[in-house]
């Protein structure tokens, strides 16, 4: 019964432990292992450990076999982990640096996406003639009505008849005055009212016949490609073309999907909202670029890491026991010198604490290879998806330091947990048994 209790005491500790680890900010952990480090340096408890540890750590090498099953068990968590949330903080942070906060866009009021919003003329014209709308050299508003249709393209290096869904942007020149870090980094740009595209980078990248002077079909017309620009966010996973020649193409007639305009400054946004929402003529839904794309990306993202936790537990899992299984064949072999140990006076916390320590570094080893895997393969792979339920967005996987610090904690956690039960384990050895089975 003692043992049972003792058992069910030992789970309801490491479940709190580990929320509290994946909880801690980087400095609680750092301050932990202060702690702990002085701990072995001033208390006879601690010097204890310290020796114990020393002697288990030294012969790692003899185990060589045994100790790369933890180290490459865990690196292979770590990797997985920390390469499907890189997808996700890519996705995420091409979308979230898509605008800026003096520029705004202007959707049907209840809208959620440009696909959803269809807007008349009038409210058109009623939403450019707003004040808060910068005004360029010709005195003319700084605001860019477009459409957005989804067009299918082969996709590159896919089969003949493998298509996909870019998004087909129409626009007019004021397209380009609105966004000041779109350029044109190839060919030139489309010539008003005639079948031509422009093509962002990503796009390029991900769909065939996409090179400046080829022609592809959209629709049930041949457009020619007489240009390629970058924007160095959302924007070059798209392909644009004159707003009006789409309109007759996919047959919406004079409405537009939105209104993108640059304000005279990022002050003005709330003047401009409160303008268009006072106005009896419009029914509009206004927010600023900067956050109407951070909007569009929180969905994905949140079911990428999703997905990572869930592969990244699963394996885990398996983790642990390789952990549990190594540590517990490790205690097993050292049986006598534990027991010698403990015979001339060492208590049971310092050989608890020699056991996880020597555990944690074959975990931390494990993270840090890990780590520098996932970073080597899959820092700035490119990659698309669906955004808007649109078109594909094309980004690159993110590796950041955040990333790596919450896989070096996953890493750790794992090692806690395999090294925990093994660790008790040879702190309750009984000595006499421990030298007969010697």
């Amino acid at each position: 019964m003692k043992t049972f209790l003792l058992n069910i005491g030992l789970v309801l500790g490491l479940v709190i432990a580990l929320a509290v680890w994946i909880a801690s900010p980087w400095f609680v952990l750092l301050a932990l292992a202060v702690a702990v480090a002085l701990w072995m340096l001033l208390s006879r408890s601690g010097r204890q450990a310290a020796s114990v540890s020393q002697i288990g750590i030294s012969t790692l090498g003899q185990r060589l076999g045994a100790s790369s099953v933890v180290v490459i068990g865990i690196a292979g968590v770590v990797a997985v982990l920390v390469a499907l949330l890189s997808m996700a903080e890519g996705y995420q942070h091409t979308l979230g640096r898509t605008g800026d906060a003096s520029s705004a866009i202007v959707l049907r009021g209840g809208s959620a996406a440009e696909v959803m919003s269809v807007m008349d003329r009038a409210t058109i014209t009623v939403v450019a003639d707003a004040p808060e709308i910068a005004r360029n050299a010709d005195g003319r508003p700084l605001a860019s009505p477009e459409l957005v249709v989804a067009a299918n393209l082969p996709l590159r290096g896919g089969a003949p008849d493998e298509d996909g869904s870019v998004q087909f942007r129409g626009v007019g020149e004021m397209a380009f005055q609105v966004r000041p870090n779109l350029r044109i980094v190839e060919g030139r740009s489309f010539d008003t009212g005639k079948r031509e595209l422009v093509v962002g980078a990503g796009a390029r990248r991900q769909f065939a016949g996409l090179e400046p002077g080829r022609s592809v079909r959209l629709g049930a017309d041949v457009w020619q490609v007489v240009g390629a620009f970058e924007s160095g966010d959302a924007m070059d996973s798209e392909i644009w073309g004159d707003a009006e020649v789409v309109a007759t193409t996919y047959r919406r007639g004079s409405s537009r999907a939105s209104v993108t305009a640059r304000l005279t400054g990022a002050g003005a946004f709330d003047a401009f909202k409160a303008t268009l929402e006072a106005d009896p003529r419009t029914q509009v839904a206004v927010s600023t670029t900067l956050d109407y794309f951070a909007r569009q990306s929180e969905g994905m993202a949140k079911v990428l890491r999703i997905i990572g936790i869930v592969v990244g537990s699963i394996m885990a899992v398996g983790a642990v026991f390789g952990a549990l299984n190594t540590m517990f064949a490790t205690v097993a072999a050292r049986a006598r010198e534990i027991a010698t140990l403990r015979a001339i006076g060492f208590r049971g916390l310092p050989v608890v604490v020699a056991v996880m320590l020597e555990t944690m570094l074959l975990a931390l080893l494990g993270g840090l290879l890990g780590g520098l895997v996932a970073w080597l393969v899959f820092n700035g792979y490119s990659a698309s998806t669906l955004a808007g339920g649109v078109g594909q967005v094309t980004f690159e996987f993110r590796v950041s330091p955040a990333l790596l610090w919450s896989g070096l904690k996953w890493a750790l956690a794992i090692g806690f947990v395999g090294g925990l039960f093994p660790a008790v384990r040879a702190a309750q050895l009984p000595v006499t048994t421990a030298l007969r089975a010697a």
